[in-house]
């Protein structure tokens, strides 16, 4: 009875650690890779409107974003707020990260120009990207979406939900792999559009959109900005650029290491002091190892066996057939029959014609 009641409490012990404990992995190393602005402009480009381009960023099936600001395990609903002023739209996504809280993750610029085209560009939140990160898509064809801004029927858009109230197509999704997030978002991104980076904003009044504007998380956690998360890098820009570097210079680095060791000068990678020698028992059989070093002459195989050929022409033996000894002496008695035992019966000579020799006539008759 007691060892029931001993693994019975052991169990209810156990059941209770693992309720308690909660493995939390981080989706990246910096929050600006869980949403990749190619994407947000590549969605806007396939929206009809700004309530069609709010349900696309947060469509389960899509999954564009992969952004948790607020670390509840689960993707942030973004919602979509907008102003205008004449010939500019300024379209603001925000992160729904608590009860009244929001961050703005990034702003789009819908301008027309003096000849009636219509330009485009996607700035980061300097909190979330950096400074001037600007991304400017190149849209094969005109959206839909141009022709609404433009159009009689045009009204700016307030998303009307917020934290606990989602439109009903919503559902939350766990973040994922950043590598995984990645791969889908660029190939969302450029299935039909390209896209340039830009250092100068169209827009010259950047206030038309001031009263939209919130950043609880950048209140809340002032030492998370960009530039702390990120020492010595302006934007998300220089960010990539930084990661590409380290990224050739560690392919590099395998490929240096993938020769050498084909080489047979595979190396640790750790400097050499320069205090150390090699081994006594190194540098005895050292010139009795076999050269592995490869032939200088272009073409050349590399040998590595040692060479027992004499390199003196002078030491070189000359060659003397009536000297060199039969290497199998013959021991066997030659007791072989001549093949050519048979008499022969054929006349060495072929007997002269006489013509004095009388003939036989056919006519005659003996008697």
């Amino acid at each position: 009875m007691k060892k029931l009641s001993l693994l019975l409490l052991l169990f209810l012990g156990v059941t209770i650690y693992a309720q308690d404990t909660t493995t939390v992995t981080a989706a990246s190393e910096d929050i600006s890779e869980n949403l990749d602005l190619e994407a947000v402009a590549a969605a806007f480009g396939d929206s009809k409107d700004l309530e069609d381009f709010e349900n696309k960023l947060n469509d389960p099936k899509e999954k564009l974003s992969n952004l948790d600001l607020n670390d509840d395990g689960e993707v942030d609903y973004l919602r979509v707020v907008s102003n205008s002023d004449k010939n500019t739209h300024v379209v603001t996504v925000q992160a729904v990260i608590g009860k009244d809280q929001f961050q703005d993750v990034c702003t789009i610029d819908v301008q027309k120009d003096s000849k009636g085209d219509t330009q485009v560009q996607v700035v980061g939140d300097v909190y979330m990207y950096g400074t001037n990160y600007i991304v400017q898509p190149v849209y094969v064809t005109a959206p839909v979406i141009f022709t609404w801004f433009w159009g009689p029927i045009f009204r700016p858009w307030y998303s009307p939900f917020y934290w606990g109230y989602y439109p009903p197509y919503y559902r939350p999704w766990r973040a994922i792999a950043i590598h995984n997030y990645r791969y889908h978002a660029r190939t969302y991104a450029h299935h039909r559009h390209s896209y340039n980076r830009a250092n100068v904003r169209i827009n010259n009044n950047v206030n038309i959109n001031v009263n939209n504007r919130r950043n609880d998380l950048a209140v809340t956690r002032p030492d998370n900005s960009f530039q702390k998360r990120n020492k010595g890098v302006t934007n998300k820009q220089g960010l990539s650029n930084r990661a590409a570097t380290t990224n050739n210079r560690a392919n590099t680095n395998n490929r240096a290491n993938t020769k050498n060791k084909r080489d047979g000068k595979a190396t640790t990678g750790n400097k050499v002091s320069p205090s150390w020698k090699p081994s006594s028992r190194e540098r005895v059989h050292k010139s009795t190892r076999p050269s592995t070093r490869p032939s200088t002459m272009p073409g050349s195989r590399p040998s590595t066996r040692p060479s027992t050929r004499p390199t003196s022409p002078s030491t070189r033996p000359s060659y003397n057939p009536s000297s060199r000894p039969s290497s199998r002496p013959s021991t066997r008695p030659n007791t072989r029959p001549s093949t050519n035992t048979r008499p022969s019966t054929r006349p060495t000579s072929r007997p002269s014609y006489n013509r004095s020799m009388p003939s036989r006539s056919m006519g005659t008759r003996r008697r």
